[in-house]
């Protein structure tokens, strides 16, 4: 990738004094930079393109722009134009481009630009930053961000700062840095904890198990009389012991909610519940939840629909999930991609595929998108009939469709012909897949190997581990010595001689 330097406009000015800035993809060491060359703005494009770039058109130009250099070439040009001077929306989408791309040496040079700005930076600049450099695996650099609050757009971090920060660092599962932050943040800033805080650290000691400490929390909460448990606090805990097992103990809570707290339970509250019956094996009360729903004014939704749905087919209860598939059709709502999935795939665990398949045919017509793990179901539960010819002839109709399958798909199959010793289509799907660039899991090519050779086909499966090696695959022991001793069976030793060769070079 090009690396260019590029002037913003003579006329702005740093501080006090006026100088020209460097275009910061090319800054990847703190020494100063070379004089730079002419910006990739040609000559020609600024005399046919004369008009003026307001901030709306930079701040589209530079979204769209899927090249990071020639996102801050707009963002440069822009700033050239007399009388223009860049605001938090232009610098703010220009730094999530960067950062998307990992030009961080030039989201660096943006933010020390930012520095000596004098428009007012929004504080969602920095919240947007911490998001991305978290998924990146950058804790330190999200800490970094929050302090930069305080310093660019000087102002002092807000609640939603400081628990937009915690809960990222809460999820990475970065437990010291949550604790200097909060630390920070009581100390330095003057920050109380809300209800959002403490609900982050609530979740904190639920996704450890630790549900006594997360209780302790709750305390704090109704102790400190500034925050007070809410539903999304009781919620938590709710799921934390379903996923005990505390099943009983979850539904006193919920009763003390209710009754003690005077707090209403939503769709998502409702969910918890019905999940968690279902993954203890309590189906039928997990249905009574959503009668309850029913009864009480809180109509079911998609979701909770599915949940039940998902919970009778873990059962092998097909009918009952039927039932629940024909309620949901009734009430109007519109079932979603899992919904449809979780249907399809508990009529192929009970062997009826074709019912399967309808139900997909319906699934398209209704306008509900299916997706690999949709389309994956149908293929599995043909190859497990033995129908790879109807799962072939599937995949070549999908195919035509620009359906999009992943590897996953694939395999499916090439694993369904290797089982049913159908290893001949086995190598010339392998030849398909190769074509598709998909490569199937290592444990399979090389059991197609010794299959092949223990059927006696020596040939292919001397194609097919040279293949294999070609791809820069190591063979497992087994599958040369299934080669050498089929070939050795039917005296062809030069050919045991020339993987030999291949072997020791």
């Amino acid at each position: 990738m090009r690396l260019l330097t590029s002037l913003i406009s003579k006329s702005r000015r740093l501080s006090s004094s006026s100088r020209s800035w460097v275009s910061p993809i090319a800054l990847t060491s703190k020494k100063n930079p070379d004089p730079p060359p002419e910006s990739s703005i040609t000559q020609a494009e600024t005399t046919t393109k004369p008009q003026f770039i307001s901030h709306e058109s930079a701040i589209n130009l530079i979204k769209r722009e899927r090249d990071p250099q020639r996102a801050l070439d707009v963002f440069n040009k822009a700033s050239q134009q007399k009388g223009f001077n860049h605001n938090s929306a232009t610098y703010s989408v220009l730094l999530d481009n960067l950062v998307r791309h990992k030009k961080f040496h030039a989201v660096d040079a943006i933010l020390h630009q930012m520095k000596h700005e004098t428009c007012r930076f929004q504080e969602g600049l920095f919240l947007n930053l911490m998001r991305h450099f978290s998924r990146f695996e950058l804790h330190d650099r999200v800490m970094e961000m929050f302090g930069l609050i305080q310093v660019i757009a000087r102002v002092k971090p807000s609640l939603n700062a400081i628990s937009t920060c915690l809960n990222l660092l809460v999820d990475s599962k970065e437990v010291d840095l949550a604790k200097k932050l909060l630390l920070y943040g009581k100390q330095r800033l003057g920050l109380q904890p809300n209800t959002c805080i403490f609900n982050i650290l609530v979740k904190h000691h639920c996704k450890n198990g630790d549900v006594d400490s997360a209780f302790g929390v709750v305390e704090e909460m109704k102790r400190s009389g500034l925050s007070y448990p809410n539903l999304i606090t009781y919620s938590t805990l709710m799921e934390c012991l379903f996923a005990q097992s505390r099943c009983k103990e979850a539904m006193e809570l919920f009763e003390d909610m209710i009754s003690k707290e005077g707090i209403s339970p939503d769709p998502v509250t409702f969910n918890v519940m019905i999940n968690g019956f279902c993954r203890a094996g309590e189906v039928e009360r997990a249905k009574m939840i959503v009668e309850f729903m029913k009864k009480n004014g809180c109509n079911p939704n998609v979701y909770n629909y599915s949940a039940l749905m998902n919970g009778f087919c873990k059962e092998g209860k097909i009918q009952e999930a039927k039932e629940v598939f024909d309620e949901v059709k009734e009430t109007g709502l519109n079932l979603d991609t899992v919904g449809y999935t979780t249907l399809m795939n508990c009529f192929c665990k009970s062997g009826q595929i074709d019912e399967a398949m309808e139900l997909l045919g319906e699934m398209k017509a209704s306008g509900c998108r299916a997706d690999a793990l949709t389309y994956n179901v149908i293929l599995r539960g043909l190859c497990s009939e033995g129908r790879t010819e109807d799962a072939l002839e599937m995949l070549s109709q999908w195919g035509c469709e620009r359906v999009h399958l992943n590897k996953g798909s694939y395999r499916i199959i090439l694993n369904a012909l290797c089982k049913n010793g159908e290893l001949e289509k086995a190598v010339e799907f392998l030849s398909l897949m190769s074509k598709k660039g998909v490569w199937p899991h290592h444990a399979t090519w090389n059991d197609l190997v010794v299959r092949l050779c223990g059927f006696g086909n020596a040939e292919l499966g001397v194609r097919v581990l040279t293949g294999f090696m070609g791809m820069g695959f190591k063979p497992e022991p087994e599958s040369w010595r299934a080669v050498v001793e089929s070939i050795c069976k039917e005296r062809k030793l030069l050919h045991v001689f020339e993987l030999l060769d291949s072997l020791v070079s």
